[in-house]
């Protein structure tokens, strides 16, 4: 548990950074502050790590106040994911990763080995672990970057804008890999960031801070979505929230047709939709590429499962150009496929109950 009591932070002028935050963050959770620039959500959590000291008021940690721990042993517990990964220029992928280990005590044999389990755990691949910084991709180092803070196995990750330097298509992927994540380890997670389709998608709770540091709202990302607590908050979700609700939205009920069996050539013609587009499955991946019978026609796609949201059912066949998505069961088998025809019906619920 992370608790802020009553906490202020005040700069030299008289700048208000934070204004009496009172905030507990249950552990094992995924917390999202967020909110514009200078709204004080990261000056709010870097005061966990100590790196930012408050003006007044505590912040405790399992019922610890921070400020009784010592700076080192504090940090070494917590592991920290920077805007722009952050690493060492001059060490290579293995070396950035053991950082920590080796502070903690490990020999260079020991911390090299944790370093390989947190690379696979971030699913970056071992032939990897020898290169420099700079011979990486932006979202690769950002896994890198992740790979580290994880490393030592810490209860606590504080991750500070961690995807706003890399494009929307691996923003997403890392995305999407942080959420796989923390269903397996189930870190104690606090996130920062200005993009509230980030926030309502990775958090559990979610904090909107207003400039000056004011919590305006702590809830879950569904009574922020549809139960704003001020016109600040109402403000801040308004834009598309229609679509934003989609993705509190299940896929039950919907309506799929059964594929036909492949042909000799492992193709899945889908006559009915009548545009002549065939469906090539990788199974081992669970995604689909479209061909028009002359080239693929799109890039790998995820098949849908029944556990999917709405949005993500929405988007999955407005990305296709066959206009139509695969639907996995409940054991993983591919078997059925469905339209924005089949969709239309749960559309219409969800924008009644949404209104």
């Amino acid at each position: 548990m992370i608790t802020f009591e009553s906490v202020s932070k005040s700069y030299p002028g008289g700048t208000r950074a934070v204004d009496e935050l009172n905030l507990e963050i249950a552990t094992g959770s995924f917390t999202v502050l967020v909110g514009p620039s200078g709204c004080g959500k990261t000056t709010s959590m870097r005061m966990i790590n100590r790196m930012v000291t408050p003006s007044s008021g505590r912040v405790l940690i399992d019922g610890q106040d921070v400020s009784g721990i010592r700076a080192v042993t504090l940090r070494l517990g917590i592991g920290y994911v920077l805007q722009n990964a952050g690493l060492f220029p001059h060490r290579t992928v293995l070396d950035n990763v053991g950082t920590v280990q080796r502070l903690l005590g490990l020999n260079k044999a020991q911390a090299r080995a944790k370093a390989y389990e947190a690379l696979e755990r971030v699913g970056l691949d071992a032939s990897l672990a020898l290169r420099y910084p700079a011979q990486l991709s932006g979202g690769q180092q950002q896994r890198v970057g992740v790979a580290r803070a994880l490393a030592a196995d810490p209860p606590i990750l504080l991750m500070d804008e961690p995807f706003s330097a890399v494009d929307p298509i691996v923003r997403l992927e890392l995305q999407q890999e942080v959420q796989r994540l923390q269903a397996e380890i189930k870190k104690t997670i606090v996130m920062v960031t200005h993009d509230i389709d980030e926030a309502l998608t990775l958090g559990d709770k979610i904090a909107v801070l207003a400039p000056g540091g004011v919590l305006q709202q702590y809830a879950d990302p569904l009574s922020i979505l549809t139960r704003p607590a001020t016109n600040f908050v109402s403000s801040l979700v308004s834009k598309d929230r229609g679509f934003r609700a989609l993705s509190f939205e299940s896929l039950t009920g919907l309506s799929t047709t059964e594929l036909p069996a492949p042909d000799t050539a492992g193709r899945i013609h889908l006559p009915t939709l009548g545009n002549g587009f065939s469906a090539e499955i990788n199974h081992d991946a669970a995604t689909v590429c479209w061909s028009d019978g002359v080239t693929v026609r799109s890039a790998p796609q995820p098949i849908i499962r029944p556990g999917d949201s709405l949005r993500t059912g929405l988007d999955a066949v407005l990305a296709s150009p066959s206009s139509a998505a695969l639907l996995a069961d409940h054991d993983g088998n591919i078997g059925s496929y469905f339209t924005l025809a089949d969709l239309q019906p749960l559309l219409s619920k969800a924008t009644r109950v949404s209104s």
